[in-house]
């Protein structure tokens, strides 16, 4: 959530700032700013409302010429998305931009008003600005001033900070958000990823933890905790090659539900010899499938649901037990972990504050640790022993589609590697799994043309006000994920159950208004499945099948729509079932009007608790 983009340059910057901020879109914001420098000296802001193209409106009718400047999308957290509130904040002596949260500024705050500093926003964000022109008015300079402000901050941020009077001069920090610095051609950049910086420069170096760093239009010194200067690895990054477009689909969700069989393939090629039939791990790890007790997965909303389906594979295909959390509940109830344990952690963005965090903490309690994440230059990857990497691309939709069933395609393979290490899987065991995992892309393909279908349907579904999902075994967390996808961003209320679970609550919601759209392929708790579908049915609710041939020649039940799925095997069940729940979320909002790819109040890479 929210971005960060800094430019010293050569020519004016405003354009390139608000260019830049627009590849970071994809993180949410609901406002947005830039300030520069205005003949070397002279600090100017613009600042919106809304959407960028609000922004773009101010800078047409208020230009700025100046050729250094810092940038800022905000997600509100403290203050509402007014204007007064967006960033950048500014005195006469700095301005600043910042991701994540100051958690003791109500401390900062009464303090630096007790000195006579005054506030102008509601914002946590503005007590770095005031921390900083208090200690540059007893004459500090900007650097030290910085590096004492940092000291005094408790929480999570990554800040950028530009000093009226100083056009060479830019300094950034992070602790807990990331914030990456990009080498060019006698100018220099500092952006929330390397996707801000692409249209730049792919010569990029990443802060580590409590770094903080001088960017002049020549270098970067970058310094660590301690004040002391560090040099930190330039990499060469692929990020600009990735043109972020919608192509000729109307929104980036549609696109990335429509890459899924390319992107599935690509990351399955990582992990599987599919003309062997063999799982082939990418990288060495540091520990042994054969010798753990026990895997914690970890992650948070979608990604939590892919560790819910890969717990159903690791304890099938591994006799491994597994326990799974939401991030934000596992380190705060300080669960025991096991001697020989592995924690694996999953994230699209790599930088999920409650992920990272439950990362630290089982690192300090001697876990092996590895994550699953789309970014390989991301801070959870980083801090992890093993990196199992999906290649999904950049995903832009708030709404996750592609990455959730990358995130699947590892961890299924990651399951058959561990059954097999456990010798649990015999080989034949594994050439058929693995096959099934190759035909894959193909399934997808194929469910991808029922979408005309799916589109009719979700017209029927738009005039609903809440929703049932329903699922067992591993079509569970299928019937959460739809659900989940449904409420994001159509906003209509709606569940996601374990179909067992009908008759302890949910059945009491049942009538002729609830659509209850039930995740059931023809597998062995099919007929179970059924029973729940003809309490549905007896108390009029209207059904949505979603099964293959023999579910709906089997079910017997009437419904108000049955979406005919090709036959799989059960490991990638998950995975094609994925595919319609997405396609009927998607195209029930864009038949309601909503904001498909940004929806309100929602965040792609939710950095702060």
């Amino acid at each position: 959530m929210c971005g960060i983009i800094g430019i010293v340059g050569l020519e004016p910057v405003a354009g390139h700032l608000v260019d830049a901020l627009k590849r970071l879109e994809y993180r949410g914001y609901d406002s947005a700013g830039v300030a520069t420098l205005e003949s070397g000296s002279h600090l100017a802001r613009r600042r919106a409302e809304g959407k960028l193209r609000n922004l773009e409106a101010r800078l047409a009718k208020e230009p700025l010429a100046g050729l250094i400047g810092i940038g800022h999308t905000r997600w509100a957290t403290h203050g509402a998305p007014t204007e007064a509130n967006a960033h950048p904040h500014a005195t006469s002596r700095v301005a600043v931009v910042h991701n994540g949260i100051i958690e003791n500024f109500r401390e900062l705050r009464a303090e630096l008003e007790a000195k006579g500093q005054v506030f102008a926003t509601e914002t946590d964000s503005e007590a770095v600005p005031q921390m900083v022109d208090w200690y540059m008015g007893q004459g500090d300079a900007p650097a030290t001033a910085v590096a004492k402000t940092l000291k005094r901050l408790t929480g999570a941020f990554a800040l950028a900070f530009l000093f009226p009077g100083h056009d060479d001069l830019i300094i950034g920090a992070r602790r807990g958000s990331p914030l990456a610095v990009g080498w060019g051609e006698g100018e220099m950049f500092l952006g929330s990823d390397a996707i801000a910086l692409a249209p730049f420069t792919d010569r990029v170096a990443y802060l580590e933890e409590g770094d903080w760093v001088e960017i002049t239009r020549a270098s970067a010194t970058i310094h660590d905790e301690t004040d002391a200067v560090v040099e930190r690895p330039i990499a060469i990054v692929s990020a600009a090659a990735f043109q972020v477009d919608r192509g000729n689909y109307r929104h980036f969700m549609a696109k990335e539900i429509h890459e899924q069989p390319e992107v599935i393939g690509h990351t399955l090629a990582h992990f599987l010899d599919l003309a062997g039939s063999t799982v082939r791990l990418p990288n060495p790890t540091a520990f042994d499938w054969a010798k753990l007790d026990r895997l914690s997965i970890v992650a948070c909303g979608t990604a939590y649901y892919a560790g819910l389906v890969a717990k159903y594979w690791f304890e099938q295909f591994a006799r491994l037990p597994v326990e799974i959390d939401v991030a934000s509940e596992f380190r705060y109830r300080e669960p025991p972990l096991p001697k020989n344990g592995l924690a694996l952690f999953v994230s699209q963005s790599g930088e999920t504050a409650d992920t990272l965090a439950s990362l630290r903490y089982c690192k300090a309690e001697g876990q092996h640790t590895a994550s699953v994440v789309n970014v390989k230059t991301s801070t959870i990857a980083r801090e992890s022993e093993a990196i199992f990497p999906t290649l999904a691309g950049p995903e832009i939709g708030v709404a996750s589609t592609k990455a959730f069933t990358c995130q699947l395609s590892v961890l299924a393979s990651l399951a058959i590697a561990a059954g097999r290490a456990r010798g649990v899987l015999t080989r034949d065991d594994e050439i058929r799994l693995v096959r099934a995992l190759g035909d894959l892309p193909g399934l997808i393909a194929r469910v991808l043309r029922l979408e005309p279908k799916i589109e009719k349907l979700a017209r029927e579904i738009a005039k609903a006000t809440d929703v049932l999902y329903l699922g067992r075994g591993s079509a569970y967390p299928i019937a959460l994920e739809g659900a989940l996808k449904l409420k994001e961003i159509s906003y209509i209320h709606a569940e996601g159950y374990a179909a067992g679970e009908l008759k302890h609550g949910p059945i009491a919601l049942i009538d002729e208004a609830m659509p209850v759209v039930v995740i059931a392929p023809h597998d062995k708790l099919f007929e179970k499945t059924v029973s729940n579908m003809q309490e549905v049915a007896a108390r009029g609710g209207r059904i949505v099948l979603v099964t293959d041939e023999r579910g709906a020649a089997a079910a017997g039940v009437e419904t108000l729509e049955t979406i005919v799925m090709p036959d799989a095997p059960d490991l990638v069940a998950p995975m094609i079932y994925a595919l319609p729940v997405q396609m009927l979320a998607y195209h029930t909002a864009v038949f309601m009007g909503t904001d498909v790819d940004q929806p309100r109040n929602l965040a792609k890479s939710v950095t702060v608790e």
